[in-house]
Order: structure tokens, then sequence, then C-alpha cells
């Protein structure tokens, strides 16, 4: 079925529907807010009656409403800098392709240079800690003011632009998915800049920000602290060094660009990933020697499988006769391509996804054992990549066919080995 301009309407709903685009929406700010308060209750419970949600003065803040925008103008006149390369994305459904610039890395370095110089100059980093409630409540507003005028901006929008999963008709849903694939404003891509750069390098600065309050409030920052704060600017740094990859990801082939992707970027990452940091801010707790070692080791093994995984399909999706790849064993398709179904994508079928997974659970091991709390990212993200996961999968084979159906064969396993 197609609408009026002959544009495929989307004709299978995910995340519960328009249900789910009514209700998440709200449930979503609402989790944020209640995490955040409950990392400062003292007994710090995931599951605590009633809810720890703070009341309408804790949410605001105006100096929190001059940091975010300060933020999202700073990141923004980042991405514009003559930095770096450009270089084309996905051929899109007219044939076009859009050109993007690969200047995240450099957008990092500089603004980790001018926060160092910030708190050089006596910009209390740590007060940030006071503020996480009402800039979380910030971010959501301007989530939430981004994915109204993005649908409108998609109302006008050329047929061809519009998302293969928004295009339902019922705008409710097309809000929250995206009704426009690559919205922009001239050459600024709104959907790609929001992918990688306020919410990603916010977090880290996040993480910066708990680190320099604990150690306010104890003379130091904990190994523990040390450890969640260098692993996670490692995941960040490696994301943007190695941007370019995500012009072949499903955001941002697939989805448009609606709420579900824009309080994501800028509300969900930066303030639910950050949740050990702040969790140990009152909540410390001492690692030894060899406790340590061995966090760093599973997150060094993690590391490895996620980025040889990842570079290994990056490089065969480049030049299929790259040396590193050209021997490696395919199944041929329908569509031309070529399905790998040896090295790290013969293991399983989302090795990316297994190093993922051992990687959050050694950002949470240093907070302890004692408290589920800092461990909702390790559940939150093993839910979100088996979801992921399967809707990969529906694509592939709708894509690829009996290809498809054949390399399921040859490796059963999804993510986990002999297990799923």
């Amino acid at each position: 079925m197609s609408d009026k301009h002959g544009v495929p309407r989307t004709t299978e709903m995910e995340f519960g529907g328009t249900l789910g685009a009514l209700c998440l929406p709200a449930l979503l700010p609402l989790s944020v807010l209640y995490l955040l308060s409950a990392c400062d209750t003292p007994g710090a419970r995931l599951l605590q009656w009633p809810p720890p949600l703070p009341g309408p003065a804790q949410l605001w803040h105006p100096h929190a409403l001059a940091v975010a925008l300060g933020w999202l103008a700073l990141q923004g006149a980042l991405y514009l800098l003559p930095l770096g390369k450009v270089v084309e994305g996905m051929v899109l459904r007219d044939g076009s392709r859009l050109r993007y610039p690969i200047n995240g890395f450099h957008a990092l370095c500089i603004s980790a240079a001018l926060l160092g110089l910030a708190v050089w100059a006596g910009l209390p980093l740590g007060s940030l800690y006071e503020l996480l409630l009402p800039l979380a409540a910030c971010a959501a507003g301007l989530s939430f003011l981004l994915s109204l005028l993005l649908y409108l901006k998609a109302l006008a929008a050329p047929p061809h632009a519009l998302a293969p999963g928004g295009n339902t008709g019922n705008p409710l849903y097309d809000f929250f998915m995206g009704h426009e694939l690559n919205p922009r404003i001239g050459f600024f891509d709104l959907k790609y800049f929001c992918e990688l750069r306020p919410g990603l390098i916010g977090w880290v600065v996040i993480n910066a920000a708990m680190l320099m309050k604990e150690a306010e409030l104890r003379g130091g920052p904990s190994v523990a602290m040390l450890l969640v704060n260098g692993f996670q600017l490692l995941y960040v740094t490696d994301a943007l060094w190695n941007e370019e990859a995500v012009l072949t990801t499903m955001d941002i082939v697939h989805d448009g660009f609606g709420f579900m992707l824009a309080f994501g970027d800028l509300a969900w990452v930066p303030f639910t990933y950050s949740l050990q940091a702040h969790f140990l801010v009152r909540h410390s707790h001492s690692l030894s020697m060899l406790g340590a070692a061995a966090i760093i080791g599973l997150n060094a093994v993690g590391y490895y499988i996620f980025r040889q995984s990842n570079s290994q399909k990056n490089r065969f999706r480049r030049d299929p006769k790259d040396p590193s790849v050209s021997g490696l064993e395919t199944i041929a398709t329908a569509t031309g391509k070529r399905l790998l179904v040896s090295g790290w994508w013969g293991f399983v079928r989302h090795p990316n996804y297994l190093g993922d997974l051992l990687m959050a659970l050694a950002w949470s091991l240093p907070c302890g054992t004692r408290h589920l709390l800092p461990y909702f990212y390790v559940l939150y993200f093993a839910a979100l990549l088996v979801h992921r996961e399967a809707r990969d999968e529906r694509q592939c084979l709708r894509k690829y066919g009996l290809a498809w159906e054949t390399y399921c064969r040859r490796v059963p396993y999804r993510i986990v080995p002999y297990l799923y």
C-alpha cells in the first residue's frame, strides 16, 4: 500500500504501535527522572515505592537551561567547522547520496580542551551534580520541542525523503518514530548531528563532573570512579573516531528522526548511561587490585570483540577485495551483495552486540554487587540489543530472503554462543 504520492506506507508498527507511541513519550522521561532520583536515596534501590520522583521545584533551574542551550550551540558550531573529511552516505530512495562531515572526534577533543581550560580557570564542574535533575528535564523538554518541529517539517518534505519506518499516516506513531528520514537545514543534518555529538560527548562531561564531585566529597576520586570514567571515555572516543561507520547503521539508513531518536540521543544516553558514575558519588565502593584488574580484563575482551567485528564488517562493506577480508567465506544474495559467513560474523550473527554486553557488565562491576541500580544499564542494554537484533533480522529476511535463511542455518547463534 502507498500514500497519495506513491510512497510505500509503513505497514508494520513497532514499540507497541499507537499505544506505545502514546505512552512512551511520557514513560521515558519519567524513567530518567526516577533513576536519577533513586541514585541519591540512601538505599539506592532500583525498585522503590513510593517512587522517588522529584517535585516541580527540583526540575527547574535557569542555569540548567542556559547550560543545555549553550552545550547544543557549542556542538552545533563544532559540527560546522571545516575539519576532517566529508563523505557520502548510503544511496537513498531517489538514487542520491547525502554528504556528511566526519569531524566528531575533533569535536570531542576541542570540547575536552575547552572544558579543561574552564576548570583550570575555576569552573566548578562538580556543581553539575546538583543540576542533573533540571538538566535532564531541560533535555526532555528540548527533545519534545525538536520532535514536534521535525514532524511539522516532515509534512512539507518531498515524498522520497520520508522514512520507511515512519510513514503510517498515523500522526502519533509517525511523530514517535520519525516521519522524515534525513531532516536537514541546508547542509546541517539534524539526525546525524544528534546521533553522536551532544548526547555522547555530554555523557563524558557528566561522568567527569561526577568524578570532580566525588573528589570534592572524599578528597580524591576512587578507583571505581576512575575505571567507569576510563571505560566509557574509551567507548565514546571509539565511536567518534569511527564516526563514518554510523552512516550504515539502522538509525541512519532506516529509522526516521522523531521522538524516539531525539529523546534517546539528547536525554536518555547522557543521563542514564552515566548512571554508574552518578551512583558512585554517594555510594562509594572499594576495589582490590585483583578485582580492578579482572574488570579491566573483561572490558578489554569486550572492546576487542566489539572493535574487531565492527572493523571487519566495515572493511568488507567498503571493499570486499581488501586483503584483510578477501579470504573470508561469503554467501551470494539476490541483491548482488554478499553476506559474511566466516570470521567474526561466522561466530555469531551479531558479535559486536556480544562485545557491547561484556563492556556494559564491566562498566557496572566497579559499583559492587550489593545494589541492582548500577546494573540498570546492563539490563536495559540487553533488552535493547535483543529487540534491535530482532528488528535487524526481519529486515535482512525481507531484503535477502533465501540467502539470509541459509546464513542463519550456518550461524545459528544470534549474540551469545551456545546460549542465544
